[in-house]
């Protein structure tokens, strides 16, 4: 993965940390963006689909922990790291409660920096492939006539082909046919994968 694939958000009140951070990560290979204040942030998180996040934890209008709250809240997080000074390990522990993955204690070193940012933009990566792959679920799931979901639905129970064929009024042979063409539609390898793409999305065969 491309460093340059997750823009990492720094969030401090010291513009001169905030600069001195931001030409750290870019010299190492980062896209960054930088924010002022926990507010700022806020304001533009909900359209943040794919990035990571480095906060300061003490900040005059927002601390880092109310940030991370507020962001849960709206359904917002992003792999978060909370920069800690001293005496502020307990702030730190209440930040990792509430969703940072990581926290860096004051005076640190480049590389450790740079690690954890790594480990972050990792993590965003992998949801932002998460998502994708629901999404692709949900549409196959869309493509799926009304017969074909409620044979699903009944494939997610562990109901046999009989007792699914007795419930719709047709043949077991005929639910072999549909869930042979699930299957296909569905892109599952086998019944256990077509199950969890199922219950990955919640299915009801009414939606």
């Amino acid at each position: 993965m491309s460093t340059t694939d997750t823009v990492i958000h720094i969030v401090d009140d010291e513009e001169a940390v905030r600069n001195s951070l931001a030409f750290l990560l870019t010299t190492a290979g980062f896209a960054v963006r930088v924010h002022q204040s926990a507010t700022d942030f806020l304001a533009i998180a909900p359209n943040v689909s794919n990035g990571c996040l480095i906060t300061d934890l003490r900040m005059p209008d927002m601390d880092g922990v109310e940030l991370l709250r507020r962001l849960r809240a709206a359904d917002a997080m992003l792999p978060a790291i909370v920069v800690t000074g001293h005496g502020d390990v307990q702030m730190a522990v209440e930040a990792m409660k509430n969703g940072a993955i990581d926290f860096i204690e004051k005076p640190f070193s480049d590389d450790i920096l740079i690690e954890s940012i790594g480990r972050a933009a990792n993590r965003a990566a992998e949801r932002v492939h998460s998502a994708a792959a629901t999404e692709a679920v949900r549409q196959r799931i869309a493509s799926l006539s009304d017969r074909e979901r409620q044979v699903l639905k009944g494939v997610v129970a562990g109901q046999a082909n009989k007792t699914i064929a007795n419930e719709l009024g047709i043949s077991p042979r005929t639910v072999e046919v549909y869930r042979a063409g699930l299957m296909a539609k569905m892109q599952a390898r086998s019944l256990p994968e077509l199950v969890r793409m199922a219950m990955d999305i919640e299915f009801d065969a009414r939606t």
